[in-house]
């Protein structure tokens, strides 16, 4: 809930509504404290979950192997844990973070402690039941102390885990979820750096803010930057140029400062990563779904003697054209190169085995050479025919941002896909709710989000949307 501070000055008359200094208490000692509690709780889970299985199976709570093999596994879970920011502020806003953080983090310290036991060795004392039924209970008990701990976390440190404070002091109207609000004008704060008494006033609604923020306007923007810096606070200015501008940061040199509006490519690591990934899964799947393709085309051929394969022209990264494979699934007459009409679900170009491998997505599994070409990836935004239309505008005639799916590689599948946004764009509301899942990727790639993406996707391979 939005926190707006009264109105009023202290020490005023009774009749104007008061306020206290400061504002929010200190979050930083309590997170720290739930950090503590969470650590020795987890610690607890691995070794509770290790001696009950250890009970179930060998009927002895405190086995010597179980009580050994937890000892040198909670050690290696809480160096993981930390590196993979099980105990960070992202891990307490985000209850489903922190429950997969966990368990990648078991499940890592648990491999690296077979391998360590496999090299020296020293595995064979261990009953293989008890610790895997034990491995089980404790990433159980893990997920469900991090669903208890939420009600704690809220209460000690609020719903979002920091203070943020937001001042109105003329510019944009903005409105922050769970921030502290104040009117500047009203609380008569100024960034008057002449005047030390307005700056220890400053200081003091400030105090104990993770993150403070100003709505101003352009010519007190300066004396604002230098309040932030000498108050020792996460200052931020508020421009609406950013958003308009899409800022993704800014670069200071010697003779001037830049925003920056475009990453460029992903770094070298992570294209490797993400190209290592394409190549392995699509050549996978073309050996292992070879037969498959196989009778597809072959079906294709001797329906009515046509191409297998229908070949267009879309757009793909860097905004250039590249050739898209589809097994054919309308009759050759038909065929609409430039995609200027979605295929409907009643569509009378669509062939009786077209409708069959639309409705399974079968047709698009000559995509798979599009990747091993390089053209496409396994996940991202998917390429569209240069003549789609939202109800009667072209898509980049919706919304400008449309170019912006391009800067990476088109995919088999992306996150709209596995969210059901899919089939024909009939309105541009269609188009706007699948651009905005696209740009949501284009936000920050990582290797876990694409593997979470294929994964979904098998669920929605057979889909009503698909025609």
């Amino acid at each position: 809930m939005t926190k707006h501070v009264p109105t009023g000055e202290m020490r005023q008359s009774q009749d104007r509504r008061r306020i206290t200094l400061p504002l929010a208490p200190p979050l930083e000692q309590r997170r720290l404290q739930i950090y503590i509690m969470l650590l020795l709780l987890d610690g607890a889970a691995i070794m509770g979950g290790l001696c009950t299985a250890s009970w179930l199976y060998l009927g002895r709570f405190l086995e010597e192997s179980s009580l050994l093999h937890g000892q040198v596994l909670v050690p290696i879970y809480w160096t993981i844990a930390l590196s993979t920011k099980a105990y960070s502020l992202q891990a307490l806003r985000r209850p489903t973070f922190a429950r997969a953080r966990s368990a990648l983090s078991l499940i890592g310290a648990e491999s690296a402690l077979l391998f360590v036991g496999f090299a020296t060795k020293s595995t064979d004392n261990f009953s293989r039941v008890s610790a895997m039924l034990g491995l089980v209970m404790a990433m159980l008990l893990l997920i469900w102390i991090r669903s208890m701990m939420r009600p704690v976390i809220q209460g000690r440190c609020g719903a979002v885990g920091i203070n943020v404070l937001l001042i109105d002091d003329g510019g944009a109207a903005l409105r922050i979820p769970h921030a502290y609000h104040i009117d500047a004008r009203e609380h008569h704060l100024a960034p008057d750096l002449s005047d030390p008494h307005m700056m220890d006033r400053l200081g003091l609604y400030m105090m104990n803010m993770d993150r403070v923020m100003v709505s101003c306007p352009s010519d007190r923007r300066g004396a604002w930057a230098l309040v932030f810096k000498s108050a020792n606070v996460s200052g931020e200015i508020i421009d609406p140029e950013v958003s308009n501008l899409g800022v993704i940061g800014a670069r200071r040199e010697r003779d001037f400062g830049a925003l920056i509006v475009a990453s460029g490519p992903l770094g070298l690591r992570s294209r490797a990563l993400k190209r290592a990934l394409d190549f392995g899964l699509a050549g996978s799947a073309v050996l292992a779904l070879a037969p498959l393709l196989a009778i597809v085309a072959l079906a294709i051929k001797l329906q009515d003697g046509g191409p297998v394969l229908f070949v267009q022209k879309r757009t793909g990264r860097g905004n250039r054209f590249f050739p898209i494979f589809k097994f054919r699934s309308m009759r050759v007459e038909k065929l609409d190169s430039a995609g200027a009409r979605s295929a409907s679900k009643d569509d009378d170009r669509i062939t009786r085995i077209g409708r069959f491998i639309r409705g399974t997505s079968i047709d698009e599994l000559p995509q798979l050479f599009n990747v091993l070409r390089g053209e496409m990836s396994i996940v991202g935004p998917r390429p569209h025919a240069i003549g789609s239309l939202a109800g009667d505008k072209l898509f980049w005639e919706v919304d400008h941002r449309y170019w912006l799916r391009h800067s990476l590689k088109p995919g088999l599948t992306g996150l709209a896909q596995v969210r059901g946004l899919r089939g024909a764009t009939d309105t541009e509301t269609d188009l706007a709710n699948r651009l905005q899942a696209d740009l949501e990727y284009l936000d920050g790639w990582t290797i876990w989000r694409d593997l979470n993406i294929i994964i979904n996707t098998v669920r929605v391979l057979v889909h009503d949307r698909a025609f």
